[in-house]
């Protein structure tokens, strides 16, 4: 089962290596997958991850208290107002506009509930 956990590691740190230049996609929540799955296939990757100098703080935040940075809120919430308003933009159908409107203001509540260090 290693080698299945490992290989799902390395998917997604790489998802989330892509998230870091295309704005649709996070970063950090697959870096916390990456971190669960190394946890359980290499101790090696998973301290390098949880070290390491960009990525590491923002899981140590989250393993310790289920916490995300004000930056991170404030990024998070600034792509959402970026993602939604090009859909408005690009004249999307007012029922996908309201599905759309729905899921990420659900996702900003969960955002803006954890806690901030």
């Amino acid at each position: 089962m290693r080698p299945v956990w490992f290989t799902f590691g390395i998917i997604c740190v790489a998802l989330g290596l892509i998230g870091v230049v295309l704005p649709l996609l996070p970063t950090v929540p697959f870096m916390l997958l990456a971190a669960f799955c190394f946890a359980r296939s290499s101790e090696r990757m998973h301290g390098w991850l949880v070290n390491h100098r960009v990525f590491g703080p923002a899981i140590e935040d989250w393993n310790r208290s289920g916490a995300i940075s004000l930056t991170g809120k404030r990024a998070a919430t600034a792509s959402i107002a970026v993602v939604f308003s090009i859909s408005v933009f690009m004249g999307l159908r007012p029922m996908i506009l309201a599905i759309q409107a729905v899921t990420l203001g659900a996702v900003l509540i969960f955002i803006w509930t954890r806690p901030s260090y």
